[in-house]
């Protein structure tokens, strides 16, 4: 099962990759580093959290990104 986030660790994420898409990757621990620097106080769990949320989401962005780029090559060379 996966776990639950509260909806202030989804917006705190949404709302900081909004801002700085180009600091963020698919590394937890370099997240975790510029969560730290780019949120003022908050626990070390919930800087983990928020962390691991953007690491998650970027995931699932590229992971779409790129089934749209293998379907749209598939029907390129798909004959009529």
């Amino acid at each position: 099962m996966g776990s639950v986030r509260t909806e202030q660790i989804k917006r705190t994420a949404k709302e900081l990759i909004k801002r700085f898409p180009e600091k963020f990757s698919g590394n937890f621990d370099e997240n975790k580093r510029m969560v730290r620097q780019l949120v003022e106080g908050g626990t070390p769990k919930v800087r983990n959290l928020i962390a691991g949320y953007i690491t998650r989401s970027l995931a699932a962005q590229r992971d779409s990104a790129e089934a749209e780029a293998v379907e749209e090559e598939q029907e390129e060379t798909v004959p009529s």
